[in-house]
């Protein structure tokens, strides 16, 4: 009995220590939690420290840092392959170091400001054709909305005039605060591409001095601006066989030269250190502006009749 008691007695403290690290393993937790808690609502987040509160706080700039090194650099890349002109210049510098020559990277500078000329009306041209979907747009759009039982000025407010920038503001303050549309609207038309906001402005005098139809005007113009640009549409892609055959025929010199440098003819030693080689350089590259500049005229004229008609 004695033993027994002893026992017991034995145990109780122990119990006690296993009950008291249970408690304070359990405190201790709490407390952790509480503190994890408090630095995501007042500090921003686990990142703010170590879960246990001891020791510095993490550098938390390090992934911003490098977050924001890394954007820089895929903006860097995007500049770099939106400026295609650029290339022309690693072009010309692989082409020098093989012929051993500076004159190709000269003609590099020189392409490059052709190519970003070139690049820029192509620009241009998308721009013009938004533009005149744009216009399209608005015209469907107001009618539309007159069509539902909008006043003019309400239809042209709701549908917007995007894509047109400043000018296409300028119009939805004249329509909301009681200004002169078809004055803000031939200034809009003035832009390439928004020409067809001329008829839209004398579509609207028209029906604001005589009480005729709007909805009816925009949705024939709309109609006769969707059919000039099928048209056109048709004729690119009719000229677009053309336009390959004499691209193609643009890069036969370039075809020559490598399959001449695969036979071990070495032209780029001949075209690039001797007379002979300079005088069929220059020969050579006025034939080829000259029937680059002739194909692009044949283009244009034709291009230009369509739009006559």
């Amino acid at each position: 009995m004695s033993q027994v008691g002893t026992a017991v007695v034995g145990t109780v403290p122990v119990c006690a220590a296993v009950l008291c690290a249970g408690v304070a393993v359990w405190m201790s937790g709490g407390r952790n939690d509480e503190l994890r808690r408090a630095r995501v609502l007042f500090v921003g987040g686990e990142r703010a420290g170590p879960p246990g509160g001891a020791g510095p706080a993490m550098p938390g700039g390090v992934r911003v840092r490098l977050r924001k090194g890394l954007k820089k650099l895929r903006e860097a890349a995007r500049r770099w392959t939106s400026r295609r002109e650029l290339w022309c210049v690693p072009a010309g510098i692989a082409l020098g170091l093989l012929g051993r020559s500076v004159l190709p990277v000269v003609v590099a500078v020189v392409a490059m400001a052709l190519v970003r000329r070139r690049l820029r009306a192509r620009e241009g041209e998308r721009e013009r054709a938004r533009r005149g979907d744009a216009v399209i747009e608005l015209c469907e759009a107001v009618a539309g909305e007159l069509r539902a039982g909008r006043q003019p000025g309400q239809a042209l407010v709701a549908s917007g005039v995007a894509g047109f920038g400043e000018a296409g503001a300028a119009v939805v303050a004249a329509a909301r605060f009681g200004g002169d549309v078809p004055q803000a609207l031939r200034a809009v038309a003035r832009m390439p591409g928004a020409e067809g906001l001329a008829g839209v402005a004398a579509c609207w005098q028209v029906a604001v001095d005589g009480g005729a139809g709007l909805a009816a005007g925009l949705e024939r113009i709309a109609s006769g601006l969707r059919a000039r640009r099928d048209q056109r549409d048709d004729l690119r892609a009719q000229l677009a066989g053309p336009r390959a055959t004499a691209l193609m025929l643009a890069l036969l010199p370039a075809g020559g030269v490598a399959l001449g440098s695969a036979l071990g003819a070495d032209p780029l030693r001949v075209l690039l250190h001797t007379p002979a080689g300079w005088a069929c350089l220059l020969v050579g590259g006025l034939l080829e502006w000259c029937g680059v500049a002739w194909t692009a005229r044949i283009i244009r004229a034709a291009e230009g009749s369509a739009h006559v008609h």
